[in-house]
């Protein structure tokens, strides 16, 4: 049994919920994408179910009330709605399977709807968080587009380390001010700015459109990359079975250790503890987490801190994944690796672990160990320049919508990964990034928005010790159970690092 939050050490900070509907965002919004009525799904549930290996005929399990309200040139709504989906049909997958169905037909698979305004609150949510009444700062006076003597350029400087990259790279002091650092980038080429940074530390990338893109290295190694891909461990298998679900919950039991930052690879491990999984994120004491960012994600997770160059937090972490189903992570590629955190490492050490993996620019490539951010895709990929505006300012996506897709994507492959490994005991990895997210948007047809109707995106307030916090409802759900987060308002590294309680009896390992 999955504990409930009094069953939890973070009980004291973590709210009850109680339903609101915010009008924030209420408008008549342009939307594109599929029209009025209970609307089939599309391209990109499709492609996810062919690059998984999934029946293609789930997808017509899938209804939609109309368009999610999500305005752009780019399908951007059909591409949240596909993701969110996925999500929701493979936990239902992965809950036949441990009730013993274990090939069904997709005429067997429970049907699945989704909710235009939940999901586009979901995607909006930074937009939507309150704390105490107050918008989070979701961008730092540093982060943002920038005129370069040759076009623009965007940088990232939400994180303090970040933020003295750029500053470093610029030759600014600890002092300067965002119209110092427009003159200093004035100044510049983007293409100079963009090559400097990668090797600074700092975050910027010049604007490209989307034809530049293509034709770079970059995005030419990704076409060959699978939009989401599922790769099954090599050598004999580990773990046994999950064992049966006795409720609602499709990962009940299931232990996932989250290695993750910033919004992607958080909204994949939500989303795997909102359908019952034990998610406990370890995060080093000396990269702090923006407070507001966790609690925007880490809805029904636990935070723990651990310093993994430190031997005895090191050893800590090791028993955590001796008994772990799950590892989730969100670094750059290789990373990780010299604390023996590579998929063949983790396999060799723990045969059946799934292993879920999310990046910016995938794992090869001249980009590929770069840092990158939701922004800064759609910038160097030209997302940025398709919503410039009349005066040729470059623009963004209505919602970080590249990184809540990878997310809810990742939650998918892994799902559909942990159904594998329950029926055969053998591990597996799975890959997406920011990039290919990006790609496959921009392979689709762009259509004018049309005129959607009076937007209402439902909210959740949570009262914790540190005040009432706000949040967008959750997009996903159970079905015959909940539609709500199990808690909110945990801070970032307020728990220990353990296992919330004994597994279920029913997973066997």
């Amino acid at each position: 049994m999955i504990a409930r939050p009094h069953d939890i050490n973070c009980n004291p900070c973590c709210g009850d919920m109680v339903g609101a509907t915010d009008d924030r965002l209420a408008s008549r919004p342009r939307v594109n994408g599929r029209g009025r009525g209970r609307q089939p799904m599309g391209t990109f549930l499709s492609t996810f179910l062919a690059d998984s290996a999934e029946l293609p005929e789930l997808a017509d399990r899938v209804r939609s009330s109309g368009p999610v309200p999500l305005s752009s040139p780019l399908p951007v709504g059909d591409l949240a709605a596909d993701s969110v989906a996925a999500t929701k049909l493979m936990a239902s997958l992965l809950h036949l399977a441990r009730k013993g169905l274990r090939d069904p037909k997709a005429s067997e698979v429970p049907r699945v709807s989704i909710a235009p305004q939940l999901v586009a609150g979901a995607y909006r949510s930074d937009q939507l968080f309150r704390w105490n009444g107050n918008p989070a700062p979701a961008w730092a006076p540093l982060s943002g587009f920038f005129a370069s003597s040759d076009g623009w350029v965007r940088t990232h400087a939400n994180y303090p380390h970040h933020e003295a990259a750029l500053r470093s790279l610029l030759r600014l002091d600890a002092f300067a001010t965002a119209e110092t650092v427009a003159h200093a980038i004035s100044r510049r080429s983007a293409l100079d700015l963009e090559d400097e940074a990668a090797a600074s530390n700092a975050v910027i990338s010049a604007v490209r459109s989307p034809s530049k893109w293509r034709g770079h290295p970059q995005a030419q190694t990704l076409e060959a990359d699978p939009f989401v891909s599922l790769k099954q461990q090599a050598g004999d298998a580990g773990l046994h079975s999950l064992g049966s679900a006795d409720g609602h919950a499709p990962l009940e039991g299931v232990r996932v250790l989250d290695l993750t930052r910033v919004i992607a690879g958080p909204v994949a491990t939500r989303s795997l503890a909102f359908f019952g999984a034990d998610v406990l994120r370890i995060d080093s004491p000396g990269m702090p987490e923006l407070p507001w960012q966790y609690l925007d994600t880490g809805q029904g997770k636990r935070s723990a801190l651990l310093d993994l160059g430190h031997k005895p937090d090191r050893d800590r972490f090791e028993r955590l994944l001796t008994d772990a189903d799950v590892v989730v992570t969100g670094y750059r590629p290789n990373s990780l690796d010299r604390f023996g955190l590579s998929p063949v490492e983790l396999h060799n050490r723990h045969p059946g672990l799934v292993i879920g993996r999310v990046s910016a620019w995938g794992l090869s490539g001249p980009w590929a160990e770069r840092r990158g951010f939701d922004s800064i895709v759609q910038a160097a990929s030209g997302i940025a320049q398709i919503h410039a505006d009349g005066t040729g300012r470059p623009g963004a996506l209505p919602a970080q919508a590249l990184d809540h897709s990878a997310g809810y994507l990742l939650a998918a492959g892994i799902m559909s990964a942990l159904r594998r490994r329950h029926l055969d005991g053998r591990g597996w990895t799975v890959d997406i990034s920011l990039a290919r997210v990006a790609q496959e948007l921009l392979a689709q047809p762009n259509s004018p928005p049309t005129e959607g109707g009076p937007l209402e995106i439902p909210t959740v307030n949570a009262e914790t010790r540190e005040g009432t916090v706000t949040c967008a409802a959750p997009a996903i759900s159970i079905s015959g159970d909940t539609k709500r987060y199990r808690w909110i308002g945990c801070p970032w590294g307020a728990d220990r690092p353990e296992w919330a309680e004994p597994r279920s009896a029913n997973v066997q390992r």
